[in-house]
């Protein structure tokens, strides 16, 4: 099984990356499964609607992931609960929470869990990511062949310790939220493979996709601005392919890809 993973789509910019460049990308590198985190895809940055949902999934996305935005536009609670491929963190506490924490897609004949979660290290104290997660691939280890975790968390040290907490009993986590790829890709020693952050979707021209002036303002006066997307200039799309066996569900590879605005794939 070959897992196509996206990070944080940004804005406009990032949204079109992933209309304008997904199939070119899916032709070289030949998933089974594309996951995107979109968190960040309305034109302010924040959460998702239901029709850039669409657009994704029409685009060739099969899963789309959250993480600490996902509730900030309104437009989420009138579709989440009856969209199993959006999948927001699955620790956010309550007896009931909206939505699904997890989903179950079936991949050539084998089943793949896609499960969200999200750290507390400098981020919201919500629910332990740690528990949750045990629980659940606890829950699901007997009814998939292979799981994989979006781990959208802020801290390295919180995403590798819970690679490592839960190496050999999933098959990849890979983190998202920093908006910068990091390289220290690799396979544990049971067989989980790891990448720091997946790194981002969206305009480059601005700090973490966000427009330069209001961030450095914030910077030297430490007083509330209101940040915007970059809405033109350059762009790139963040990823990483895994390979997993499908005997075993370990995995076997991990490679980080960037691709350019104005890259030619494909070709």
């Amino acid at each position: 099984m070959r897992i196509l993973f996206i990070g944080d789509v940004v804005g406009n910019m990032g949204v079109e990356m992933i209309t304008s460049k997904l199939a070119s990308i899916k032709q070289e590198y030949r998933p089974q499964v594309t996951i995107v985190n979109g968190e960040n895809s309305t034109a302010m940055g924040r959460g998702i609607t239901e029709n850039i949902f669409k657009t994704m999934m029409r685009s060739g996305v099969d899963v789309v992931t959250l993480g600490n935005h996902a509730w900030n536009n309104e437009d989420i609670y009138n579709f989440i609960d009856d969209t199993p491929k959006l999948v927001r963190p699955a620790n956010y506490p309550g007896k009931v929470v909206p939505g699904h924490g997890y989903t179950i897609i079936n991949v050539n004949g084998k089943k793949l869990a896609v499960i969200n979660i999200q750290g507390r290290v400098f981020m919201d104290n919500i629910d332990d990511p740690f528990s949750q997660l045990d629980q659940l691939v606890t829950d699901l280890t007997d009814q998939v062949d292979a799981i994989f975790v979006d781990c959208h968390a802020e801290a390295t040290s919180e995403k590798l310790a819970l690679a490592l907490y839960l190496d050999g009993r999933i098959s990849a986590l890979v983190g998202t939220h920093t908006h910068v790829q990091t390289n220290d890709g690799r396979i544990l020693p049971n067989g989980t493979a790891f990448l720091s952050d997946v790194g981002m979707t969206g305009p480059i021209d601005g700090v973490l996709g966000m427009k330069s002036d209001t961030v450095i303002e914030r910077f030297l006066n430490a007083r509330p601005v209101r940040y915007s997307v970059v809405d033109s200039g350059n762009a790139i799309l963040s990823g990483c392919v895994i390979d997993i066996d499908d005997k075993n569900g370990r995995a076997r590879k991990i490679k980080n890809i960037i691709v350019k605005k104005d890259d030619l794939l494909g070709m």
